[in-house]
Protein backbone atom coordinates (compact mmCIF):
# COMPACT_ATOMS: atom_id res chain seq x y z
CA UNK A 1 0.00 0.00 0.00
CA UNK A 2 0.99 3.63 -0.55
CA UNK A 3 3.03 5.35 2.17
CA UNK A 4 -0.35 7.86 2.32
CA UNK A 5 -2.44 5.55 3.38
CA UNK A 6 -4.39 6.16 6.49
CA UNK A 7 -4.73 3.69 8.97
CA UNK A 8 -8.48 3.40 9.31
CA UNK A 9 -10.42 2.77 12.31
CA UNK A 10 -13.05 -0.38 13.79
CA UNK A 11 -16.26 0.48 14.43
CA UNK A 12 -19.17 -1.53 15.74
CA UNK A 13 -22.71 -0.56 15.38
CA UNK A 14 -25.60 -1.68 17.25
CA UNK A 15 -28.06 -1.92 14.05
CA UNK A 16 -31.38 -2.31 16.20
CA UNK A 17 -34.32 -3.22 13.87
CA UNK A 18 -34.44 -3.11 10.13
CA UNK A 19 -36.57 -0.50 9.83
CA UNK A 20 -34.21 2.11 10.71
CA UNK A 21 -33.20 2.14 7.48
CA UNK A 22 -36.63 4.10 6.46
CA UNK A 23 -36.01 6.25 9.43
CA UNK A 24 -33.95 9.51 10.33
CA UNK A 25 -32.72 10.17 13.85
CA UNK A 26 -30.38 10.35 16.15
CA UNK A 27 -29.12 7.17 15.58
CA UNK A 28 -28.52 7.02 12.34
CA UNK A 29 -26.90 11.06 12.47
CA UNK A 30 -24.68 9.33 14.76
CA UNK A 31 -23.92 6.83 12.00
CA UNK A 32 -23.20 9.57 9.64
CA UNK A 33 -21.10 11.54 11.44
CA UNK A 34 -18.68 8.62 11.92
CA UNK A 35 -18.03 8.29 8.75
CA UNK A 36 -17.86 11.88 8.22
CA UNK A 37 -14.80 11.88 10.89
CA UNK A 38 -12.49 9.74 9.50
CA UNK A 39 -10.97 9.37 6.13
CA UNK A 40 -13.04 7.67 3.01
CA UNK A 41 -11.76 4.25 3.10
CA UNK A 42 -10.78 2.32 0.48
CA UNK A 43 -13.06 -0.43 1.49
CA UNK A 44 -15.22 -2.13 4.12
CA UNK A 45 -15.25 -5.61 5.01
CA UNK A 46 -18.35 -6.15 6.84
CA UNK A 47 -19.43 -8.75 9.61
CA UNK A 48 -23.03 -9.13 10.40
CA UNK A 49 -25.13 -11.00 12.54
CA UNK A 50 -26.81 -12.05 9.98
CA UNK A 51 -24.34 -14.23 8.11
CA UNK A 52 -23.50 -17.24 10.28
CA UNK A 53 -22.38 -20.59 8.53
CA UNK A 54 -20.11 -23.74 9.12
CA UNK A 55 -17.09 -22.78 8.12
CA UNK A 56 -16.03 -19.14 7.39
CA UNK A 57 -16.84 -17.80 3.92
CA UNK A 58 -16.02 -13.68 2.26
CA UNK A 59 -18.28 -12.57 -0.68
CA UNK A 60 -16.15 -12.31 -3.28
CA UNK A 61 -18.49 -10.71 -6.23
CA UNK A 62 -17.60 -7.92 -8.20
CA UNK A 63 -21.59 -6.67 -7.28
CA UNK A 64 -22.89 -8.11 -4.27
CA UNK A 65 -26.67 -8.43 -4.01
CA UNK A 66 -29.42 -6.33 -1.82
CA UNK A 67 -30.32 -8.76 0.62
CA UNK A 68 -33.86 -8.73 2.04
CA UNK A 69 -33.52 -11.39 4.61
CA UNK A 70 -36.35 -10.15 7.10
CA UNK A 71 -40.46 -10.87 7.13
CA UNK A 72 -43.08 -8.76 7.64
CA UNK A 73 -42.17 -5.05 7.03
CA UNK A 74 -43.49 -2.43 5.16
CA UNK A 75 -42.88 -2.70 0.80
CA UNK A 76 -40.84 0.20 1.39
CA UNK A 77 -37.80 -1.92 3.09
CA UNK A 78 -38.49 -4.20 0.39
CA UNK A 79 -37.75 -1.26 -2.30
CA UNK A 80 -34.38 -0.58 -0.59
CA UNK A 81 -31.16 -1.11 -2.56
CA UNK A 82 -27.42 -0.48 -1.31
CA UNK A 83 -25.69 -0.84 -4.70
CA UNK A 84 -22.30 -0.81 -3.66
CA UNK A 85 -19.48 -2.77 -5.22
CA UNK A 86 -17.69 -5.67 -4.05
CA UNK A 87 -14.13 -6.55 -4.10
CA UNK A 88 -12.46 -9.65 -4.99
CA UNK A 89 -9.66 -8.60 -4.68
CA UNK A 90 -10.04 -7.70 -1.08
CA UNK A 91 -11.84 -11.20 -0.51
CA UNK A 92 -8.21 -12.74 -1.44
CA UNK A 93 -6.50 -11.05 1.40
CA UNK A 94 -8.88 -12.16 3.95
CA UNK A 95 -8.38 -15.41 2.45
CA UNK A 96 -4.76 -14.77 3.18
CA UNK A 97 -5.07 -13.20 6.45
CA UNK A 98 -6.95 -15.95 8.17
CA UNK A 99 -4.86 -18.95 6.88
CA UNK A 100 -4.97 -21.64 8.17
CA UNK A 101 -8.36 -21.08 8.62
CA UNK A 102 -10.05 -22.38 5.41
CA UNK A 103 -12.19 -19.65 3.84
CA UNK A 104 -14.83 -20.09 0.83
CA UNK A 105 -14.74 -17.44 -1.54
CA UNK A 106 -18.82 -16.71 -1.57
CA UNK A 107 -20.33 -15.57 -4.90
CA UNK A 108 -24.19 -16.21 -3.81
CA UNK A 109 -24.47 -14.16 -0.52
CA UNK A 110 -24.25 -10.46 -0.79
CA UNK A 111 -25.09 -8.05 1.43
CA UNK A 112 -27.62 -8.50 4.17
CA UNK A 113 -29.52 -5.83 6.21
CA UNK A 114 -27.35 -6.28 9.13
CA UNK A 115 -24.67 -4.45 6.72
CA UNK A 116 -26.97 -2.10 4.45
CA UNK A 117 -29.34 -0.95 6.80
CA UNK A 118 -26.03 1.17 8.28
CA UNK A 119 -24.06 1.92 5.56
CA UNK A 120 -26.51 3.48 3.55
CA UNK A 121 -26.62 5.83 6.61
CA UNK A 122 -22.87 6.17 7.17
CA UNK A 123 -22.11 5.84 3.40
CA UNK A 124 -25.49 6.79 1.44
CA UNK A 125 -23.65 7.07 -1.79
CA UNK A 126 -22.73 3.55 -1.88
CA UNK A 127 -19.92 3.92 -3.56
CA UNK A 128 -17.43 2.12 -1.56
CA UNK A 129 -16.77 -1.62 -2.23
CA UNK A 130 -18.23 -3.29 0.63
CA UNK A 131 -17.13 -7.45 1.40
CA UNK A 132 -18.80 -9.51 3.85
CA UNK A 133 -17.22 -12.35 5.95
CA UNK A 134 -19.09 -14.82 7.50
CA UNK A 135 -19.00 -15.82 10.75
CA UNK A 136 -18.65 -19.75 12.10
CA UNK A 137 -21.63 -20.95 14.27
CA UNK A 138 -19.42 -23.46 15.09
CA UNK A 139 -16.97 -21.82 16.67
CA UNK A 140 -16.71 -20.06 20.47
CA UNK A 141 -16.52 -16.41 21.16
CA UNK A 142 -12.32 -16.50 21.73
CA UNK A 143 -12.56 -17.91 18.38
CA UNK A 144 -14.61 -15.16 16.53
CA UNK A 145 -11.57 -12.55 18.64
CA UNK A 146 -8.82 -14.25 16.96
CA UNK A 147 -9.95 -14.11 13.94
CA UNK A 148 -10.42 -10.05 14.63
CA UNK A 149 -6.77 -9.94 15.20
CA UNK A 150 -6.19 -11.05 12.03
CA UNK A 151 -7.66 -8.94 10.06
CA UNK A 152 -6.65 -6.04 12.41
CA UNK A 153 -3.93 -5.81 9.55
CA UNK A 154 -6.53 -4.58 6.96
CA UNK A 155 -6.71 -1.41 8.81
CA UNK A 156 -3.12 -0.20 7.69
CA UNK A 157 -4.22 -0.90 3.97
CA UNK A 158 -7.46 1.51 3.89
CA UNK A 159 -9.98 -0.95 5.32
CA UNK A 160 -12.46 -0.31 7.25
CA UNK A 161 -13.56 -3.38 9.75
CA UNK A 162 -17.30 -3.15 10.73
CA UNK A 163 -18.81 -5.18 13.07
CA UNK A 164 -22.68 -4.60 13.10
CA UNK A 165 -25.05 -6.55 15.52
CA UNK A 166 -26.55 -5.66 19.19
CA UNK A 167 -24.67 -6.28 22.59
CA UNK A 168 -28.09 -6.85 23.84
CA UNK A 169 -30.23 -8.45 21.69
CA UNK A 170 -33.40 -10.88 23.11
CA UNK A 171 -36.31 -10.17 20.76
CA UNK A 172 -38.77 -12.28 22.94
CA UNK A 173 -38.32 -9.89 25.80
CA UNK A 174 -39.06 -6.73 23.81
CA UNK A 175 -41.71 -4.16 24.67
CA UNK A 176 -42.19 -2.53 21.56
CA UNK A 177 -43.45 1.04 22.81
CA UNK A 178 -41.40 3.66 22.85
CA UNK A 179 -41.18 4.57 26.27
CA UNK A 180 -40.28 1.33 27.27
CA UNK A 181 -37.26 1.27 30.00
CA UNK A 182 -34.48 -1.21 30.08
CA UNK A 183 -34.56 -3.74 31.73
CA UNK A 184 -32.66 -4.39 34.93
CA UNK A 185 -30.64 -7.18 33.51
CA UNK A 186 -30.10 -5.89 29.77
CA UNK A 187 -28.80 -2.63 31.19
CA UNK A 188 -26.54 -4.64 34.00
CA UNK A 189 -24.97 -6.39 30.76
CA UNK A 190 -25.03 -3.12 28.49
CA UNK A 191 -22.79 -1.78 31.59
CA UNK A 192 -20.58 -4.55 31.97
CA UNK A 193 -20.09 -4.65 28.54
CA UNK A 194 -19.55 -1.07 28.21
CA UNK A 195 -16.73 -1.17 31.19
CA UNK A 196 -14.88 -3.91 29.71
CA UNK A 197 -14.85 -1.67 26.24
CA UNK A 198 -13.16 0.83 28.42
CA UNK A 199 -10.79 -1.46 30.94
CA UNK A 200 -9.46 -3.35 27.13
CA UNK A 201 -10.26 -6.55 28.57
CA UNK A 202 -11.66 -8.92 25.98
CA UNK A 203 -10.78 -11.82 27.29
CA UNK A 204 -14.13 -10.93 30.08
CA UNK A 205 -15.91 -10.22 26.96
CA UNK A 206 -15.02 -13.55 25.14
CA UNK A 207 -16.27 -15.43 28.61
CA UNK A 208 -19.18 -13.54 28.66
CA UNK A 209 -21.45 -16.41 29.87
CA UNK A 210 -19.58 -16.22 33.53
CA UNK A 211 -21.76 -12.61 33.66
CA UNK A 212 -24.66 -15.41 34.39
CA UNK A 213 -28.34 -14.64 33.69
CA UNK A 214 -27.70 -11.12 32.49
CA UNK A 215 -25.60 -12.97 29.90
CA UNK A 216 -28.36 -15.57 29.43
CA UNK A 217 -30.93 -12.72 28.54
CA UNK A 218 -28.74 -10.72 27.00
CA UNK A 219 -27.20 -13.01 24.34
CA UNK A 220 -29.96 -15.87 24.07
CA UNK A 221 -28.04 -16.50 20.72
CA UNK A 222 -24.83 -15.39 20.32
CA UNK A 223 -24.84 -14.50 16.86
CA UNK A 224 -25.78 -10.97 17.39
CA UNK A 225 -23.27 -10.34 20.42
CA UNK A 226 -20.28 -11.95 18.11
CA UNK A 227 -19.90 -9.53 15.72
CA UNK A 228 -18.42 -6.75 18.10
CA UNK A 229 -15.51 -9.45 19.12
CA UNK A 230 -13.96 -8.88 15.43
CA UNK A 231 -13.84 -5.49 16.15
CA UNK A 232 -12.20 -5.94 19.59
CA UNK A 233 -9.79 -8.45 17.90
CA UNK A 234 -9.09 -5.36 15.96
CA UNK A 235 -8.53 -2.95 18.69
CA UNK A 236 -5.33 -1.71 19.24
CA UNK A 237 -3.85 -0.68 22.49
CA UNK A 238 -3.72 3.44 21.49
CA UNK A 239 -7.20 3.62 19.81
CA UNK A 240 -9.40 5.97 21.05
CA UNK A 241 -12.36 4.86 21.91
CA UNK A 242 -16.14 5.99 21.45
CA UNK A 243 -19.10 5.62 22.57
CA UNK A 244 -21.30 7.20 19.64
CA UNK A 245 -24.73 5.69 20.44
CA UNK A 246 -25.50 3.92 23.80
CA UNK A 247 -28.56 3.33 25.02
CA UNK A 248 -31.34 0.54 25.16
CA UNK A 249 -34.73 0.24 23.56
CA UNK A 250 -37.58 -1.57 23.60
CA UNK A 251 -36.37 -2.77 26.97
CA UNK A 252 -33.59 -5.38 25.55
CA UNK A 253 -32.31 -3.94 22.59
CA UNK A 254 -28.95 -2.50 23.21
CA UNK A 255 -27.99 0.21 20.33
CA UNK A 256 -24.54 0.71 21.74
CA UNK A 257 -22.28 1.51 18.78
CA UNK A 258 -18.64 1.88 20.19
CA UNK A 259 -15.81 3.20 17.37
CA UNK A 260 -11.83 2.89 17.62
CA UNK A 261 -9.30 4.60 16.41
CA UNK A 262 -11.41 7.59 15.47
CA UNK A 263 -9.37 11.09 16.86
CA UNK A 264 -12.05 13.68 18.52
CA UNK A 265 -13.04 16.68 17.13
CA UNK A 266 -13.32 19.77 18.57
CA UNK A 267 -17.45 19.04 18.35
CA UNK A 268 -17.19 15.67 19.62
CA UNK A 269 -14.94 16.52 22.42
CA UNK A 270 -17.67 18.96 23.64
CA UNK A 271 -20.24 16.34 23.43
CA UNK A 272 -18.39 13.80 25.41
Amino acid sequence: MSANTPTMPTVFFGHGSPMIALQTNAVTAAWRRIAQRMPKPRAILCISAHWCTHGTAVTAMAKPRTIHDFGAFPKALFDMQYPAPGSPQLAQRIRELLAPVAVTLDSSWGLDHGAWSVLLKAYPDADVPVVQLSMDANQPAAYHFELGRKLSALRDEGVLIVGTGNVVHNLGAMDWSNTAPPFDWAMRFNDTVRQAIVDNTPAKLCNYEACGRDAQLSIPSPDHYWPLLYVLGARRDDDAVRFEVDHIEHGSLSMMTVSFGIAATADTAAAA
